[in-house]
Order: structure tokens, then sequence, then C-alpha cells
């Protein structure tokens, strides 16, 4: 029988090295491709990616067998057996990060009995008035609303919100999010959405309006249309 000693030594570099492999660009790129389609084929991945069709095959098999994706087939629109699809399964919740929830809500809730009802929102009213402070600097460096919504993107992207700026001819100009550390906070107390927005508003100098909408595989999509006529 082994000894504690040696049941560690094998434990610990086992699981260092798990997630080293997950954090190669690659791997974080399939994450990121899957997270906003919720879910794709290999030839998907390899268009959006720009890498070969067996390069990224090879890392979808690796990250199935680490219990990061899993696969489900669709039929063919054409003749043939059906298409093999990769999503992502629940391991990889912990690569997008939340809010400590029990603690927020918690503290939420003893201003709430402490002050009143209207005692939460006006403390995250004044959360996102300092945050807007904090972040205009930065946003206010682009000399266009195109440049200073894409580093709002950024600096939320960077906050957790999974955030990219995009531009279609028929959808227009937007910010899309797939992900927000502050969703439950959001659902207990929705005014706080529009608090966000005109954050949003106030930085980038134009009108922004937020809509939700699910995709394939339910996959939830925020998007803040902007408006390019301020």
């Amino acid at each position: 029988m082994r000894g504690k000693d040696d049941a560690r030594h094998d434990s610990s570099p086992m699981f260092s090295k798990e997630m080293h492999d997950i954090s190669k660009p690659a791997y974080l790129a399939i994450f990121a491709e899957l997270k906003r389609s919720g879910g794709m084929s290999v030839a998907e991945l390899s268009r959006a990616m720009e890498m070969s069709y067996m390069g990224v095959k090879q890392h979808c098999v690796k990250l199935q067998d680490l219990g990061y994706l899993e696969t489900w087939r669709v039929p063919r629109v054409e003749v043939g057996r059906p298409q093999k699809m990769y999503k992502l399964t629940k391991k990889c919740e912990p690569l997008f990060p939340k809010a400590d929830e029990t603690v927020t809500l918690a503290l939420l809730e003893a201003v709430k009995l402490q002050f009143g009802d209207a005692g939460p929102e006006k403390l995250l009213f004044r959360y996102y008035d300092q945050l807007g402070d904090k972040w205009l600097n930065k946003v206010r460096v682009g000399k266009s609303l195109v440049e200073r919504a894409t580093k709002l993107a950024e600096l939320r992207d960077q906050s957790g919100c999974f955030s990219r700026c995009l531009y279609t001819a028929k959808e227009g100009f937007r910010i899309e999010e797939y992900h927000h550390p502050m969703q439950k906070i959001f659902d207990l107390y929705p005014a706080v959405i529009t608090m966000e927005v005109r954050m949003m508003e106030k930085l980038i100098g134009s009108q922004v309006v937020r809509t939700v909408k699910k995709g394939t595989q339910g996959v939830r999509c925020v998007t803040y249309q902007i408006s390019t006529l301020g």
C-alpha cells in the first residue's frame, strides 16, 4: 500500500498538467466558439478558427477525453451519416467567471433589511456609477463611436461578460455577450439592467438598446444595439 506522500505526488502533477493543457490558445479558441454557438462540427470549428480539420479534430478528441466536450449527432440535409457536433459540458462552467453570488446576495438582503426595499438598488446604482467613472478615461480615448464601443466590449470581456463588438449590414452595430457574472443579481433585481445600459450609453456617447435572444442549443445571447446616429 502506498503512503499519503505517494498519493499526493501522483495527484498534484496530474491536476496541474490538465490545467496547463486547457490553457492552450487552440483549446481556449474552441471553448470560445462553442460558448457562442452552443455546438459546432469539426468542419465549422476549422473554418472559424482557420485551422486544419485534423488539427481541430485532435483538439476536440482530447478535450472530450478530459471531460470538457461532449458530442451529439444531427441529421444531414443531404444524404450521408449524421453529422457529429461538439458542445461544452458542465465541467467548463468554472472557465466562465461568476460573481460570488452567495456572499453578494446575502449582503444585498442585509442592506434590504436595514434600509428598506430600495436599499439594494441604491447600492448597485452606486456600484455602476463608480464603475463608469473607472472606465471612462479608458473608453473615451477612442476618437470614434466604433473605437469607444470596441474598447467597452474589451473591458466587459475582461470582467467576464464574454463580449465582442460586431457589425453586419443586416443587424447593424452592436455588442454581443454570451455570459454575465451578475446574472443571478439581474434575475432578482431587474432594474439593475437599466443601470448597466445607462452606464454603457454614457461611456460611448450613444443610445443602447438591450435585447435577449436564444440561439442554437439554447445559447443565451444578450445584444446591445448601438445607435450610430448618437
